[in-house]
Protein backbone atom coordinates (compact mmCIF):
# COMPACT_ATOMS: atom_id res chain seq x y z
CA UNK A 1 0.00 0.00 0.00
CA UNK A 2 1.42 3.22 -0.85
CA UNK A 3 1.90 6.11 2.18
CA UNK A 4 2.14 9.64 2.08
CA UNK A 5 6.05 10.33 3.75
CA UNK A 6 5.86 13.96 5.11
CA UNK A 7 9.59 14.57 4.98
CA UNK A 8 9.86 15.12 1.09
CA UNK A 9 8.88 17.19 -1.27
CA UNK A 10 9.37 17.53 -4.95
CA UNK A 11 9.73 20.41 -7.80
CA UNK A 12 9.44 19.83 -11.42
CA UNK A 13 9.93 22.50 -14.13
CA UNK A 14 7.85 21.29 -17.14
CA UNK A 15 8.10 22.24 -20.54
CA UNK A 16 6.38 20.78 -23.80
CA UNK A 17 6.77 17.17 -22.37
CA UNK A 18 3.41 16.02 -23.32
CA UNK A 19 5.46 13.10 -24.72
CA UNK A 20 7.34 12.07 -21.40
CA UNK A 21 5.67 13.82 -18.07
CA UNK A 22 3.09 10.57 -17.63
CA UNK A 23 5.61 8.24 -17.20
CA UNK A 24 7.00 10.48 -14.65
CA UNK A 25 3.15 10.74 -13.18
CA UNK A 26 2.69 6.87 -12.61
CA UNK A 27 6.35 6.83 -11.38
CA UNK A 28 5.77 9.17 -8.15
CA UNK A 29 2.12 8.06 -7.97
CA UNK A 30 3.41 4.52 -7.33
CA UNK A 31 6.24 5.26 -5.09
CA UNK A 32 6.00 2.97 -1.50
CA UNK A 33 6.38 6.51 -0.31
CA UNK A 34 5.08 9.53 -1.54
CA UNK A 35 6.01 13.17 -1.11
CA UNK A 36 3.67 15.57 0.97
CA UNK A 37 3.79 17.36 -1.89
CA UNK A 38 4.48 17.80 -5.70
CA UNK A 39 4.90 21.11 -7.37
CA UNK A 40 4.75 21.28 -11.28
CA UNK A 41 5.76 24.20 -12.94
CA UNK A 42 4.61 24.39 -16.66
CA UNK A 43 6.95 26.85 -18.45
CA UNK A 44 5.18 28.17 -20.86
CA UNK A 45 3.88 24.96 -22.29
CA UNK A 46 2.25 24.46 -25.70
CA UNK A 47 1.30 21.22 -25.94
CA UNK A 48 -1.09 18.89 -23.80
CA UNK A 49 1.82 19.01 -20.70
CA UNK A 50 -1.02 21.63 -18.90
CA UNK A 51 -4.28 18.72 -19.81
CA UNK A 52 -2.08 15.45 -18.38
CA UNK A 53 -0.99 17.12 -15.37
CA UNK A 54 -4.16 19.27 -14.38
CA UNK A 55 -5.73 15.77 -14.58
CA UNK A 56 -3.26 13.67 -12.43
CA UNK A 57 -4.14 17.38 -9.88
CA UNK A 58 -7.91 16.25 -9.78
CA UNK A 59 -7.10 13.04 -8.48
CA UNK A 60 -4.66 13.44 -5.66
CA UNK A 61 -4.22 15.32 -2.99
CA UNK A 62 -0.43 16.16 -3.43
CA UNK A 63 0.10 16.95 -6.82
CA UNK A 64 -0.05 20.97 -7.04
CA UNK A 65 -0.09 22.35 -11.10
CA UNK A 66 1.42 25.89 -11.64
CA UNK A 67 1.75 27.81 -14.65
CA UNK A 68 4.30 30.35 -15.26
CA UNK A 69 5.07 32.32 -18.90
CA UNK A 70 7.10 34.64 -17.80
CA UNK A 71 10.04 34.40 -20.62
CA UNK A 72 12.60 36.77 -18.93
CA UNK A 73 14.67 33.88 -17.95
CA UNK A 74 15.93 34.06 -21.47
CA UNK A 75 17.78 30.72 -22.65
CA UNK A 76 16.22 27.55 -21.23
CA UNK A 77 18.74 26.61 -18.69
CA UNK A 78 17.86 29.78 -16.96
CA UNK A 79 13.87 29.82 -17.10
CA UNK A 80 14.30 26.16 -15.70
CA UNK A 81 15.50 27.41 -12.39
CA UNK A 82 13.25 30.46 -12.52
CA UNK A 83 10.59 27.99 -12.38
CA UNK A 84 11.67 25.90 -9.65
CA UNK A 85 12.31 28.98 -7.87
CA UNK A 86 8.25 29.59 -8.41
CA UNK A 87 7.25 26.57 -7.34
CA UNK A 88 9.33 26.34 -4.59
CA UNK A 89 7.58 29.90 -3.13
CA UNK A 90 4.41 27.78 -2.71
CA UNK A 91 6.42 25.62 -0.29
CA UNK A 92 6.11 28.16 1.80
CA UNK A 93 5.08 27.39 5.25
CA UNK A 94 4.92 23.45 4.39
CA UNK A 95 7.21 21.21 6.79
CA UNK A 96 9.41 18.86 5.07
CA UNK A 97 13.24 17.64 5.51
CA UNK A 98 13.96 17.01 1.95
CA UNK A 99 13.52 18.95 -1.41
CA UNK A 100 13.82 17.18 -4.39
CA UNK A 101 14.02 18.28 -8.47
CA UNK A 102 12.78 15.98 -10.59
CA UNK A 103 12.78 16.10 -14.51
CA UNK A 104 9.35 15.56 -16.55
CA UNK A 105 10.81 12.76 -18.29
CA UNK A 106 12.15 10.51 -15.37
CA UNK A 107 11.07 7.40 -14.32
CA UNK A 108 12.08 4.47 -11.91
CA UNK A 109 10.61 1.78 -9.47
CA UNK A 110 8.21 2.49 -6.58
CA UNK A 111 11.08 1.94 -3.87
CA UNK A 112 13.19 4.53 -5.21
CA UNK A 113 12.43 7.55 -2.90
CA UNK A 114 12.38 5.38 0.03
CA UNK A 115 15.25 3.97 -0.36
CA UNK A 116 16.94 7.08 -1.09
CA UNK A 117 15.55 8.58 1.91
CA UNK A 118 16.90 5.65 3.62
CA UNK A 119 20.68 6.54 2.76
CA UNK A 120 19.77 10.41 3.89
CA UNK A 121 19.12 8.50 7.29
CA UNK A 122 22.12 6.75 7.33
CA UNK A 123 24.41 9.45 6.35
CA UNK A 124 24.03 12.62 8.42
CA UNK A 125 26.15 14.65 6.69
CA UNK A 126 24.93 14.04 3.41
CA UNK A 127 23.20 17.12 1.65
CA UNK A 128 22.44 15.96 -2.28
CA UNK A 129 21.71 12.42 -2.99
CA UNK A 130 20.44 10.63 -6.57
CA UNK A 131 20.19 7.50 -8.58
CA UNK A 132 22.26 6.73 -11.18
CA UNK A 133 20.90 7.79 -14.35
CA UNK A 134 20.37 5.57 -16.96
CA UNK A 135 20.04 7.13 -20.84
CA UNK A 136 18.81 5.60 -24.27
CA UNK A 137 21.32 4.64 -26.32
CA UNK A 138 20.68 2.11 -29.51
CA UNK A 139 17.42 1.41 -28.02
CA UNK A 140 18.65 0.57 -24.79
CA UNK A 141 19.05 1.97 -21.48
CA UNK A 142 23.13 1.94 -20.31
CA UNK A 143 24.45 4.39 -17.62
CA UNK A 144 25.29 7.48 -18.18
CA UNK A 145 28.78 8.32 -17.97
CA UNK A 146 29.86 10.21 -14.51
CA UNK A 147 33.56 10.61 -13.23
CA UNK A 148 32.93 10.54 -10.22
CA UNK A 149 30.08 8.95 -7.86
CA UNK A 150 30.17 12.23 -5.76
CA UNK A 151 27.96 14.14 -8.79
CA UNK A 152 24.20 13.85 -8.52
CA UNK A 153 22.17 14.93 -11.72
CA UNK A 154 20.11 17.14 -11.79
CA UNK A 155 17.41 15.44 -13.03
CA UNK A 156 17.37 13.57 -9.98
CA UNK A 157 19.28 15.73 -7.07
CA UNK A 158 17.35 15.29 -3.87
CA UNK A 159 18.56 17.92 -1.31
CA UNK A 160 18.34 17.66 2.60
CA UNK A 161 16.41 20.79 3.18
CA UNK A 162 19.44 22.08 5.63
CA UNK A 163 21.52 21.97 2.67
CA UNK A 164 19.45 23.34 -0.36
CA UNK A 165 18.54 26.09 2.16
CA UNK A 166 22.41 26.42 3.49
CA UNK A 167 23.49 26.90 -0.84
CA UNK A 168 20.62 29.35 -1.57
CA UNK A 169 18.66 26.77 -3.84
CA UNK A 170 19.75 26.92 -7.41
CA UNK A 171 21.63 29.53 -8.93
CA UNK A 172 20.80 31.36 -11.91
CA UNK A 173 22.97 30.54 -15.06
CA UNK A 174 22.57 31.24 -18.20
CA UNK A 175 24.14 27.93 -19.92
CA UNK A 176 23.03 25.74 -17.59
CA UNK A 177 25.30 24.17 -14.97
CA UNK A 178 22.88 24.55 -11.87
CA UNK A 179 23.06 21.22 -10.74
CA UNK A 180 27.04 21.15 -10.55
CA UNK A 181 27.43 24.16 -9.03
CA UNK A 182 24.44 23.12 -6.45
CA UNK A 183 27.00 19.70 -5.69
CA UNK A 184 30.06 21.55 -6.03
CA UNK A 185 28.77 24.22 -3.32
CA UNK A 186 27.30 21.59 -0.65
CA UNK A 187 30.51 20.20 -0.67
CA UNK A 188 32.38 23.46 -0.35
CA UNK A 189 29.98 24.19 2.84
CA UNK A 190 30.71 20.49 4.38
CA UNK A 191 27.88 18.50 2.74
CA UNK A 192 28.51 15.14 1.32
CA UNK A 193 26.96 14.56 -1.84
CA UNK A 194 26.76 10.99 -3.96
CA UNK A 195 24.59 9.22 -6.52
CA UNK A 196 24.03 5.20 -5.82
CA UNK A 197 24.83 2.97 -8.13
CA UNK A 198 22.26 0.66 -7.16
CA UNK A 199 19.18 3.31 -7.21
CA UNK A 200 18.38 3.76 -10.83
CA UNK A 201 16.44 6.10 -12.76
CA UNK A 202 15.88 6.29 -16.22
CA UNK A 203 15.91 9.34 -18.44
CA UNK A 204 13.87 9.38 -21.53
CA UNK A 205 14.87 11.95 -23.36
CA UNK A 206 18.85 13.20 -23.03
CA UNK A 207 19.45 16.66 -24.24
CA UNK A 208 21.57 15.78 -26.88
CA UNK A 209 18.53 14.26 -28.71
CA UNK A 210 16.41 17.31 -28.31
CA UNK A 211 19.47 20.03 -28.71
CA UNK A 212 21.83 18.40 -30.95
CA UNK A 213 25.21 17.19 -30.44
CA UNK A 214 27.41 19.27 -31.35
CA UNK A 215 25.72 22.46 -30.44
CA UNK A 216 25.38 20.57 -26.80
CA UNK A 217 29.45 20.27 -26.60
CA UNK A 218 29.42 23.75 -27.77
CA UNK A 219 27.29 24.92 -24.69
CA UNK A 220 29.05 22.28 -22.23
CA UNK A 221 32.54 24.71 -23.17
CA UNK A 222 30.32 27.77 -22.77
CA UNK A 223 29.25 26.68 -19.54
CA UNK A 224 32.39 25.07 -17.75
CA UNK A 225 34.54 28.27 -18.42
CA UNK A 226 31.17 30.12 -16.92
CA UNK A 227 31.41 27.95 -13.24
CA UNK A 228 36.04 28.37 -13.54
CA UNK A 229 36.78 25.14 -14.56
CA UNK A 230 40.72 24.79 -14.76
CA UNK A 231 41.71 24.98 -18.64
CA UNK A 232 43.76 22.01 -18.21
CA UNK A 233 40.55 19.70 -17.18
CA UNK A 234 38.53 20.83 -19.14
CA UNK A 235 41.08 20.19 -22.37
CA UNK A 236 41.03 16.48 -20.76
CA UNK A 237 37.44 16.42 -20.83
CA UNK A 238 37.73 17.50 -24.56
CA UNK A 239 39.74 14.90 -25.56
CA UNK A 240 37.66 11.91 -24.33
CA UNK A 241 34.69 13.46 -26.16
CA UNK A 242 37.05 13.25 -29.59
CA UNK A 243 36.57 9.67 -28.83
CA UNK A 244 33.16 9.76 -29.61
CA UNK A 245 31.03 9.67 -32.68
CA UNK A 246 31.13 12.31 -34.79
CA UNK A 247 34.66 11.37 -33.94
CA UNK A 248 36.90 14.50 -33.20
CA UNK A 249 34.63 16.90 -34.03
CA UNK A 250 32.75 16.61 -30.66
CA UNK A 251 36.00 16.96 -28.15
CA UNK A 252 36.91 20.08 -30.84
CA UNK A 253 33.82 22.17 -30.43
CA UNK A 254 33.52 21.17 -26.77
CA UNK A 255 36.82 23.32 -26.42
CA UNK A 256 35.75 25.77 -28.90
CA UNK A 257 33.26 26.61 -26.75
CA UNK A 258 35.15 27.13 -23.41
CA UNK A 259 37.80 29.26 -25.59
CA UNK A 260 34.76 31.57 -26.96
CA UNK A 261 33.39 31.64 -23.79
CA UNK A 262 36.85 32.88 -22.54
CA UNK A 263 37.22 35.88 -24.78
CA UNK A 264 33.41 36.82 -25.01
CA UNK A 265 33.21 38.37 -21.52
CA UNK A 266 30.54 36.05 -20.60
CA UNK A 267 29.53 36.62 -16.58
CA UNK A 268 30.30 33.93 -14.33
CA UNK A 269 27.32 33.18 -11.93
CA UNK A 270 29.56 31.76 -9.39
CA UNK A 271 32.10 33.34 -7.01
CA UNK A 272 35.68 33.16 -6.44
CA UNK A 273 35.73 31.15 -3.84
CA UNK A 274 33.43 28.87 -5.76
CA UNK A 275 36.35 29.05 -8.40
CA UNK A 276 38.93 28.06 -6.31
CA UNK A 277 37.35 24.61 -4.76
CA UNK A 278 36.52 23.79 -7.90
CA UNK A 279 39.83 23.88 -9.38
CA UNK A 280 41.14 22.59 -6.23
CA UNK A 281 38.83 19.57 -6.35
CA UNK A 282 39.62 19.20 -9.75
CA UNK A 283 43.53 19.22 -9.76
CA UNK A 284 43.29 16.23 -7.23
CA UNK A 285 41.10 14.72 -9.88
CA UNK A 286 44.35 15.43 -12.74
CA UNK A 287 46.93 14.77 -9.87
CA UNK A 288 45.23 10.98 -9.42
CA UNK A 289 44.81 10.15 -13.21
Amino acid sequence: MNSVDSSYVLLTAARNEAVYIENTLQAVMAQSRRPCRWIIVSDGSTDDTDRIVQNYESKTDFIVFARRDDGSGGVDFARKVQALRHGHGMLEGLPYDFIGNLDADITFEASYFETLLGEFREHPKLGIAGGTLYEPVNGRFLPRYLSESRYVPGAVQLFRKACFEQIGGYALSRWGGEDTIAVVTARMKGWETRSFPGLHAYHLKVGDASRGQLRERFREGVMFHALGSHPLFEMMKSIRWMGKAPYVLQGVIRMYGFIWAAYSGQKRPVSEEFIRYLRKEQWKRIKAA
